[in-house]
């Protein structure tokens, strides 16, 4: 995955200028409720992927 290889080279003060930006934007109170469906989406995907690779799968 060419696509994600950036992230491979972010260090921790990049994370912490990252995650100052994200609280401004978003606020503290909002943070959490980010933060969970941001979560819900990264496992929404995975289930989603993890079913059309095993119908790709079973098609071969």
């Amino acid at each position: 995955m060419k696509t994600l290889a950036f992230i491979q080279n972010i260090n921790l003060t990049e994370i912490v200028i990252l995650a100052c930006i994200i609280l401004l934007f978003f606020g503290a109170k909002r943070l959490p409720d980010l933060i969970r469906s941001v979560g819900k989406s990264c496992r929404e995907f995975k289930k989603a992927s993890g079913a059309a690779e095993s119908s790709v799968e079973s098609t071969k």
